[in-house]
C-alpha cells in the first residue's frame, strides 16, 4: 500500500511477471543458498580443523611420539623349570604367554575382530563411521555408548592410559591410535593387542587365557573356546566361563553370530560351535589356577628369593626363565616318598581326630555341602572328605572331586579289630582320604590325616653339587618352613662317618681295635656324670673300627674322638663343608650332637661319594631374560683330578680348564675306605632295610638322636647322594622304636627305588694303592694259617705277619684298654 497525493491509501501497482524473469530469480536465490551453505561448511570444517589441531597441539605433547610408539615391554611372570623343562613355579601379578602373530590361529584373530572391531583391517586406527554413530547417539539420547573404540584405540589405552571414562581419555586414545597405525602394521598391532589384553583370572593375552581356562596351548582350542576367549574383554568377570558359565555362553554365542554374519565361519562351523557346551575348567587335563605341573614349591621359593635378590621387583615382570638342576623324575619321587613315609609314621601312632565338624544344616543342603567342600584344599595329596554315615566298621564319605566313597575296616589304620568306625569319626566330621592307587576301586582309598610329624629330603649330584630333588616338608601350603635348608637338627650317628674319616687321617685303619666298654665323664660344675651307652645298652669289648661304624657303637666312637682330639675332629669335619661353629667342642660330638641341615649333610656326604672332593650345592642352572638372552649360566667346580678324563666337566657349561676343578677335601683312599665301611652298614648293619633295592653299590648310615627326636638316613652311590630326615618341628620324641632305620630309611629306599631305576651299579673307584688282606676278625691282625675275613688297607698300614704273631702272645683286650 502507498499514500497518494490526497493522503489516501492505494495499492502498489505491480508489473506483470515474465517466465524468463522468474527463472532468473530462482537461480539467483539458489546460488545464494549454495554460497551460504558452502561458506557454512567451510567455516564448520575450518572450525573442526582448528578444534582438532588445537586438541592435537594441546594433548599431543603429553603423549608418546611416533618414534616411541609400539616400543613396549610386556610384563611377563617369572617362570621356573626343572632341568628337563617341567614348570615348577610361576610368580608375578600378570600371567602371560607371549605369542607372535603367526602363532595365533586365524580363527582367534577373526573372533576378536568380530567381537570388538569388525572394520579393524579397513580403518586407520580410528573408525570414523563408528565414531559418528556414537556422536549421533550421544546427541539424540544424551547417553554415552560403548561403541566407537577400535582395537587400536583399546591397545593405546592399555599401553599408555588409565581406564577412566572421560572425553579427554577418548581424545588421547584417538591420537595414540593414529600414531600406532603410522608406526606399526595391522598384524603388529593385533599381535600386541592379543598379548596385552586382560582376560580375567590374572590372564593377560590369549596364550595365558588358553592355559588358565582350558589348560591347553592356544592352537589346540576349539572354535567355541576361541569365541569364548574373544568375548571376555568387554567384562572379564561377568563373562568368566568358570564363575558365570551361562552369561559366558550368551556372550560366546554373540561372538559366533558376529563371525558368521561377517563371513568368517560357514554355516556348519557356526551351528557346531553353538551346540558345544561350556568346557572351561572341565577339560580332561584339569584346570589349575596355579599352572604348576610338578610339586617343587620349596625349591621354587628358593629360586624366587634368589631372583629378587638379583633383580629386585623386575624379577616378577621381566619374563625371566630359570632352569634349575632338578630332575622332575627324582623330585616327584622325593615328594611321594616323603609323604608316604610321614603318613606311615602317623598311622603307627594315635589318631588325632577329625579336622572340624559341619552342622546338620550344611549336611542336609547339597549346595551348602558342596560349597563347604570346595573351600577345603587338598594337602599333601590328601583329599578332604565329609563323613555322611557310619555302619559298623564301614564309613561313608563324600568329596568334592570324587563324589561318594565307602571305606572298610582294612582302610582305616586306627580302627581296632571289631570296633565301630564311629569311634574315629561321626556324621559331619571332616577327615582326609589318601589314594592308594589300587586297581580294586573298593580299596582305592584309605582314611588318613595330615601328619604333625615333619620330614625333609635332599638328593644331589656328588660330582657337580647340582641339587636333583629337594623337599622341605609335608606340604608347602601348610608350612613354608624349608626344613631341608633352614632346619638345624642333630645328625646323631649319621655324623660318625666324618669322625671315622678323621680317625683314618690320624693313624687308624678299618681294622684298628677300639674297646667298646663303659665310660664315665665328670664335668666340673655339674652334679651328674655323663655315662653314655650304646643304643642297645650292651657292651661288646674290643671292636674293629669297621664294626664300630657298621653297628653304630657309641662307646667306640667316643673313645675314637678322645684319642684324636675334639679340635682335630672338628677341623677335619670342616673339610666336608660342615660349619665348625655348629659343632660342640666336647665328646658329645662323637654321638652327633652338632646341628646341621639336611642340605649340609648332603654336601658333606658328597665327599665320600666323589672320591674326596668338596663340591658346593647349587640349584640354578641357567637364567634367561624376557628376550631369550642368557643372563646367568652356572659353572660349578666339579669333582675331578684333571680336565682330561672328567665326565662331570663335559656335562656342565663353562670353560673346560683347571679353574673348574673342585678342591680336594680328603685323600681318595680315605674317602673310599669310609664309603666301603658304609657299604657294610647296608649289608650287615643298621641300614639293612636298603637291601630290598637289590643293589651292591649303596653306602649309607642311619642316625638317631636321644629320645628319638631326630631320625636320619644318609646314603649314596658314586652318582647320587640322598638324605632323609624325620622329626617334629618342636623337639618332641617320636616314640621308642622311631629310629633312623625305622622312621627315615623307608623314605630313602622308596626314593632310591625310583631315582636309580634302570641305572647300573656305580661304586666309587677303588684307588690303586688300596690292598685287600685277610685278617683275624678278633685281633684285626693278618690272619695266620688261612681263613679270616677280607679287609682293605692303605700301603703303610698293612698288618704284617710279625705283628700277628706278637698279638697272639698278648691279651688283646688289655692291649686295647691300654691304648683306648
Amino acid at each position: 500500500m502507498v499514500v497518494d497525493r490526497r493522503g489516501m491509501m492505494r495499492p502498489v501497482p505491480t508489473a506483470n511477471p515474465t517466465p524468463q524473469g522468474d527463472s532468473m530469480a530462482k537461480r539467483s536465490r539458489g546460488v545464494r543458498l549454495l554460497v551460504m551453505l558452502a561458506a557454512g561448511l567451510l567455516s564448520a570444517a575450518t572450525l573442526a580443523v582448528c578444534i582438532v589441531a588445537g586438541l592435537y597441539l594441546y594433548f599431543g605433547p603429553q603423549l608418546p611420539d611416533a618414534g616411541d610408539i609400539g616400543q613396549t615391554q610386556l610384563n611377563e611372570p617369572l617362570r621356573i623349570y626343572t632341568a628337563d623343562h617341567k614348570l615348577i613355579g610361576e610368580y608375578g601379578t600378570e600371567r602371560r604367554i607371549p605369542l607372535t602373530y603367526d602363532q595365533i590361529p586365524r580363527a582367534q584373530v577373526y573372533a576378536f575382530v568380530a567381537a570388538e572391531d569388525d572394520r579393524f583391517f579397513k580403518h586407520p586406527g580410528v573408525d570414523y563411521q563408528g565414531l559418528a554413530r556414537a556422536v549421533v547417539h550421544l546427541i539424540t539420547t544424551g547417553r554415552k555408548t560403548q561403541g566407537g573404540s577400535t582395537i587400536t584405540m583399546q591397545l593405546a589405552r592399555n599401553l599408555y592410559l588409565t581406564r577412566d571414562k572421560t572425553y579427554t581419555r577418548k581424545i588421547k586414545e584417538m591420537i595414540l591410535a593414529l600414531r600406532l597405525e603410522s608406526k606399526l602394521s595391522k598384524q603388529q598391532i593385533m599381535e600386541l593387542y592379543l598379548n596385552k589384553i586382560y582376560l580375567g583370572e590374572r590372564a593377560y593375552g590369549v596364550g595365558a587365557a588358553a592355559k588358565v581356562y582350558y589348560n591347553k596351548p592356544i592352537d589346540r582350542l576349539s572354535l567355541a573356546q576361541m569365541a569364548m576367549i574373544a568375548g571376555l574383554p568387554k567384562a572379564p568377570s561377568a563373562f568368566n566361563p568358570i564363575a558365570n558359565p551361562e552369561r559366558a555362553k550368551q556372550r560366546r554365542d554373540y561372538v559366533l553370530d558376529r563371525m558368521h554374519a561377517l563371513g568368517f565361519i560357514d554355516d556348519a562351523a557356526y551351528q557346531s560351535a553353538l551346540k558345544t557346551p561350556v568346557s572351561a575348567g572341565e577339560d580332561e587335563e584339569r584346570r589349575d589356577t596355579n599352572p604348576v605341573r610338578y610339586d617343587a614349591r620349596y625349591v621354587a621359593e628358593m629360586v624366587r628369593q634368589d631372583m629378587v635378590a638379583r633383580y629386585g621387583d623386575s624379577a616378577y615382570t621381566g619374563g625371566y626363565r630359570v632352569t634349575t638342576t632338578l630332575s622332575s623324575k627324582r623330585q616327584e619321587a622325593a615328594d611321594n616318598a616323603l609323604r608316604k613315609d610321614l603318613l606311615a609314621y602317623d598311622a603307627r601312632h594315635a589318631w588325632h581326630g577329625p579336622e572340624k565338624h559341619l552342622d546338620a544344616a550344611t549336611l542336609d543342603n547339597d549346595s551348602a555341602l558342596h560349597d563347604a567342600l570346595d573351600n577345603m584344599s587338598e594337602r599333601g595329596g590328601l583329599v578332604p572328605a565329609v563323613v555322611t554315615a557310619t555302619d559298623g566298621s564301614n564309613m561313608q564319605l563324600v568329596t568334592a572331586q570324587y563324589g561318594r566313597i565307602t571305606i572298610g575296616a582294612s582302610q582305616m589304620p586306627w580302627l581296632s579289630a571289631g570296633k565301630n568306625a564311629s569311634q574315629l569319626a561321626k556324621r559331619g566330621d571332616v577327615v582326609r582320604l589318601a589314594y592308594t592307587g589300587s586297581k580294586d576301586q573298593s580299596k582305592a582309598w584309605t582314611l588318613a590325616e595330615i601328619p604333625k610329624v615333619q620330614g625333609a629330603m635332599v638328593a644331589m649330584n656328588p660330582h657337580t653339587g647340582g641339587i636333583e630333588a629337594l623337599v622341605g616338608g609335608f606340604d608347602y601350603g601348610l608350612s613354608k618352613y624349608n626344613r631341608a635348608v633352614q632346619a638345624r637338627r642333630q645328625p646323631g650317628s649319621s655324623f660318625k662317618p666324618f669322625l671315622y674319616s678323621a680317625a683314618l687321617a690320624h693313624g687308624f685303619s678299618a681294622a684298628t681295635l677300639v674297646n667298646d666298654a663303659p665310660v664315665v665323664y665328670n664335668t666340673p660344675g655339674l652334679d651328674n656324670s655323663w655315662r653314655p651307652q650304646n643304643y642297645s645298652g650292651k657292651i661288646f669289648g674290643p671292636t674293629r673300627l669297621r664294626e664300630g661304624l657298621v653297628h653304630s657303637r657309641n662307646l667306640v666312637s667316643i673313645r675314637v674322638l678322645r684319642r684324636i682330639g675334639v679340635g682335630n675332629a672338628i677341623d677335619w669335619a670342616s673339610r666336608f663343608g660342615l660349619p665348625a661353629d655348629q659343632m660342640p667342642h666336647n665328646l658329645s660330638l662323637a654321638l652327633g650332637s652338632a646341628s646341621f641341615s639336611p642340605l649340609q649333610m648332603a654336601e658333606g656326604y658328597s665327599v665320600f661319594a666323589n672320591e674326596g672332593f668338596r663340591v658346593k650345592p647349587y640349584y640354578i642352572q641357567k637364567i634367561t631374560d624376557g628376550r631369550g638372552n642368557v643372563a646367568f649360566q652356572a659353572e660349578p667346580k666339579v669333582a675331578c683330578d684333571d680336565t682330561f678324563d672328567c665326565p662331570a666337566l663335559a656335562d656342565t657349561a663353562g670353560p673346560q680348564d683347571d679353574s673348574r676343578l673342585a678342591e680336594r677335601a680328603i685323600p681318595a683312599d680315605n674317602a673310599y675306605i669310609v664309603g666301603d665301611m658304609m657299604r657294610d652298614v647296608i649289608k650287615h648293619g643298621t641300614g639293612r632295610g636298603a637291601l630290598k633295592l637289590g643293589r651292591n653299590d649303596l653306602s649309607g648310615k642311619t642316625g638317631t638322636t636321644n629320645d628319638q627326636i631326630d631320625a636320619w638316613f644318609v646314603g649314596f652311590n658314586s652318582n647320587l647322594v640322598a638324605i632323609s630326615w624325620v622329626g617334629f618341628d618342636k623337639l618332641t620324641p617320636m616314640g621308642h622304636a622311631e629310629t633312623g632305620a625305622h622312621a627315615a630309611l623307608p623314605m630313602w629306599v622308596d626314593f632310591m627305588r625310583i631315582a636309580l631305576d634302570g641305572m647300573p651299579d656305580a661304586t666309587p673307584k677303588q684307588p690303586d694303592d688300596i690292598q685287600t688282606v685277610q685278617i683275624d676278625p678278633d685281633s684285626g691282625q693278618r690272619s695266620l694259617g688261612g681263613g679270616g675275613i677280607p679287609e682293605i688297607f692303605r700301603p703303610d698300614e698293612i698288618p704284617t705277619v710279625e705283628q700277628a704273631k706278637r698279638s697272639g702272645k698278648h691279651d688283646s683286650a688289655n692291649e686295647v684298654q691300654q691304648l683306648f
